[in-house]
C-alpha cells in the first residue's frame, strides 16, 4: 500500500503570527525588511527636499522681502522737481501770454497739470509732494501773469523787461492788482486744481 499523502504545510500567519492584541490586526508584526520608513520617528524629514525651510525661502536662501516704500529722499525729490517744473512752467506762460498780449485758460491749466504729474512720477502719490505741487502751481500761473504784464510794460515804454520785472517789481504788483479781474483769479484756480489731476493721472 502506498504512503499517505501528508498534508501542506500549514498556512502562515499573514501579520507574524500570534493572535490580534485587542482586535488590532498589526499588533505585533516586525518591521519588513527593506522599509526605507520603519522606525522613524514623528516629524523626522522623509525625502522632502523642503522640509526644515522657513516660511518665504525657496532653495534655502535669503527670505523674500518685500520693497520698501519711498522714504524722505523720494518726497525731497517730490519737491524739488515741483518747484524746477514751476520755474519753467511761469516762464512759458508769461512769454506765451506777453507773446499773444492775453492770458489763456488752457495755458494755466496746463502749468498746473505739467507740474502735479512731473512731481508725483518722481516723488510719488505723497500728500507733501501733492501739497507742495498745487501751491508751486499758483505761484507759477501768478509769476507767470506777471512776466506777461511785465512784457507788455516793457514794449509799451520802450524799456528791457528786467528793468520792469526785476528794478520795479512792487509797481508791477500793484498795477496787476488794478488790472485784475474774474478771469484772472479764474486762471489762478486752474493751476492747483490742474496741478491736483495730474499728481492723480501719475499715480
Amino acid at each position: 500500500m502506498s504512503q499517505p499523502v501528508q498534508p501542506p504545510n500549514p498556512p502562515q500567519q499573514p501579520y507574524g503570527g500570534g493572535q490580534p492584541a485587542d482586535g488590532n490586526p498589526y499588533a505585533g508584526q516586525q518591521p519588513t525588511p527593506g522599509n526605507p520608513y520603519a522606525d522613524q520617528q514623528p516629524g523626522t524629514p522623509t525625502g522632502n527636499p523642503f522640509a526644515g525651510q522657513q516660511p518665504g525661502q525657496f532653495g534655502g536662501g535669503a527670505p523674500f522681502t518685500p520693497p520698501q516704500p519711498r522714504g524722505g529722499s523720494g518726497i525731497g525729490l517730490g519737491v524739488l522737481t515741483a518747484l524746477g517744473t514751476a520755474v519753467v512752467a511761469a516762464i512759458l506762460y508769461g512769454v506765451l501770454a506777453g507773446s499773444i498780449e492775453r492770458e489763456v485758460g488752457y495755458a494755466a491749466v496746463g502749468v498746473g497739470f505739467l507740474i502735479g504729474f512731473a512731481a508725483s512720477k518722481v516723488g510719488g502719490a505723497n500728500p507733501a509732494v501733492l501739497g507742495a505741487s498745487v501751491v508751486f502751481s499758483l505761484v507759477a500761473v501768478f509769476f507767470g501773469q506777471l512776466i506777461g504784464m511785465a512784457m507788455l510794460v516793457a514794449e509799451a515804454n520802450g524799456v528791457g523787461f528786467s528793468e520792469v520785472f526785476f528794478d520795479r517789481f512792487g509797481a508791477l504788483v500793484d498795477a496787476w492788482k488794478e488790472l485784475s479781474d474774474f478771469m484772472t483769479y479764474l486762471f489762478l484756480l486752474l493751476g492747483p486744481i490742474a496741478a491736483f489731476g495730474g499728481a492723480r493721472k501719475a499715480g
